[in-house]
């Protein structure tokens, strides 16, 4: 990764389509710096407590993520995936039902479009929570018990302003710009992505609590990511997202190995590069049929339920 950004400053004299270009590999290297944050914040990179929490918190500072704050939230969306509770959305991406949907206001309803729009949820609210969003502490984050959260994001905001001030002061403010607003703006569009449709694809999992299932939500609510092996490197192998959901003391390392050794981990909701781009047009949970829809395809059902009713009554 750092070769890489030297690599895109020195570009910058020759033309900044190669600056561009550079960025991709290099953004693949932070998405994996991101993937052993991850492991350490599961206590699973290392054998070893004190060695996740040190390497992790390092690693909070290139990633832009605060170490322990993270860790917690992860933690409830580990706890909470799949359920349709008060937890939904918390460390993950918010998901209405259609029933919910259509009781709400037409004001709310466009807001919600809006916001699970592609361009909108991958494309532009991972970036400047990366790097505007993480700079201060969530709401929940001011409750009693989350002392070491709030601290760890004071103390990551710390490193990354001596880290960038460091930076600026060798290359420059512009230079520095140029180079690290693509290379940042691309890693978070591709970690949102895999953590997208590792949850968001059709036949995912949801329930309300009494119904939910742990092994289920792991299991059913969490895909495999059959990815090609340079991208599966480059992201930890994360597309292994039920195992991981699992047993997330499972090292990133250990995932392939775990899938191949039982044929459980292989009967499971498998997505391509391809078949995964057909997730974007989901928006509901369809809790009659168990299935992630199009807001196309729940209108056009509210509206001939609306119809049958209007017959029905003589409307």
């Amino acid at each position: 990764m750092f070769i890489g950004w030297i690599l895109a400053y020195f570009s910058l004299t020759i033309s900044y389509w190669l600056t561009l270009l550079i960025a991709i590999p290099t953004a693949g290297f932070l998405v994996r710096l991101f993937i052993i944050q991850h492991d350490c914040g599961h206590g699973s990179f290392f054998n070893n407590r004190k060695w996740n929490d040190r390497v992790g918190g390092v690693c909070g500072i290139f990633t832009l993520v605060p170490y322990y704050h993270w860790r917690k939230m992860h933690a409830i969306h580990h706890a909470n995936a799949g359920k349709l509770e008060d937890m939904r959305g918390v460390g993950d991406f918010y998901t209405m039902t259609v029933d919910e949907y259509f009781h709400i206001s037409k004001w709310r309803q466009f807001w919600y479009r809006f916001y699970r729009n592609t361009f909108f949820l991958i494309g532009l609210v991972p970036f400047f929570a990366f790097v505007f969003g993480y700079r201060f502490p969530f709401k929940m984050t001011k409750e009693k018990g989350w002392k070491k959260e709030r601290q760890s994001v004071y103390w990551t905001n710390l490193g990354i302003l001596i880290l960038a001030g460091l930076t600026i002061g060798v290359v420059g403010l512009k230079d520095f710009l140029l180079v690290q607003i693509p290379l940042t703006y691309i890693a978070t569009t591709i970690g949102a992505w895999f953590f997208f449709v590792q949850h968001q694809y059709e036949d995912a999992y949801w329930a309300k609590e009494d119904d939910w299932s742990y092994v289920d939500a792991a299991l059913k609510g969490s895909s495999y990511y059959k990815l090609p092996r340079i991208l599966q490197w480059f992201s930890g192998n994360i597309g292994f997202h039920h195992i991981h959901h699992l047993s997330p003391r499972i090292p990133n390392y250990k995932l392939e190995e775990t899938y191949k050794a039982d044929a459980l981990f292989q009967d499971v909701n498998e997505l391509t590069v391809r078949s995964s781009f057909g997730t974007l047009k989901l928006g509901l949970w369809d809790e009659d049929e168990q299935r992630l829809i199009s807001f196309r395809e729940a209108h056009e059902r509210y509206e001939a339920v609306y119809a049958a009713q209007a017959v029905e009554y003589g409307d």
